[in-house]
C-alpha cells in the first residue's frame, strides 16, 4: 500500500527481455533512501506496485510480467519513474490510499501553467479510458504515474488537475506534454462504492 506522495524520480537503465514477453527491469534510485529495502518488498514505479529482486547500492531490479507491460507504460529504457516505497502502519498518510494495481492507461492532452501564473500552478488535462469515466468526480483522489493528485474537473472520461510547484519539482510529471500516456488508478473507494451499487441493484433485480 502506497500514498501517493513520490520520495524521489529515478530511471529506468535496464531492461532484459525473457520468453513470453516478461522482463527484468533495472531502476536507478537517484536519491530513493534504499538502506531499509530488503529483496521481496514492495516499490510502486510510476504507480505500478513491483517486487524488488535485486538490490544495490543505488538502484534496484524488479520482474515485469507481460501482463503489466500490456497494462501498464513506463518502462522503456532512460525514462523517468515516479518511486515510493510502500508505506508503514505508522507513516503519515499525506495523500491518500493507492494500492499499486493501475486501472488504464490515460492520455495527457494538456499541460500548461495556469493562465496569468508565471511561477504558480500548472494545469494538466488528461482523457482517461472510457471505462473508468464512472470513477472519476470533482475533488476526487486519482493517482496519474503514482503521485496522488485531486481532479479539480470532469466532463465525461475528461479530467483536470492542478499540479503545484513543489509537485512538479518532485515529480516526474513535469516531462509529459501532449500525447504522453499515464498510468492511472482510481480512488479505491470509489472503485468499491460502485462494486457495492452494482451488487445491490443486481440483488434488486433476483
Amino acid at each position: 500500500m502506497f500514498t501517493g506522495i513520490i520520495q524521489a524520480v529515478g530511471h529506468v537503465s535496464h531492461l532484459t527481455e525473457r520468453p513470453g514477453g516478461d522482463a527484468r527491469v533495472v531502476i536507478a534510485g537517484d536519491g530513493l533512501d534504499l538502506s531499509d529495502t530488503q529483496l521481496g518488498d514492495s516499490i510502486a514505479c510510476n504507480g505500478v506496485c513491483l517486487t524488488v529482486v535485486e538490490k544495490r547500492a543505488s538502484e534496484f531490479a524488479v520482474d515485469v510480467s507481460a501482463e503489466t507491460f500490456a497494462c501498464t507504460v513506463g518502462f522503456a529504457p532512460g525514462e523517468p519513474v515516479n518511486l515510493e516505497k510502500a508505506m508503514r502502519l505508522s507513516d503519515r498518510l499525506g495523500g491518500h490510499l493507492v494500492s499499486g494495481h493501475v486501472d488504464g492507461v490515460g492520455e495527457v492532452l494538456h499541460l500548461a501553467p495556469v493562465a496569468g501564473q508565471t511561477d504558480g500552478s500548472w494545469r494538466l488535462d488528461i482523457r482517461a479510458p472510457g471505462k473508468l469515466a464512472r470513477y472519476l468526480a470533482a475533488k476526487g483522489s486519482i493517482a496519474v504515474n503514482g503521485v496522488s493528485l485531486t481532479i479539480n474537473h470532469v466532463t465525461h472520461a475528461d479530467f483536470s488537475i492542478n499540479l503545484i510547484p513543489h509537485t512538479l519539482d518532485q515529480t516526474m510529471l513535469k516531462r509529459l506534454g501532449a500525447g504522453s500516456r499515464v498510468n492511472l488508478e482510481v480512488d479505491m473507494l470509489a472503485r468499491y462504492a460502485d462494486r457495492l451499487l452494482s451488487y445491490m441493484h443486481a440483488q434488486d433485480k433476483d
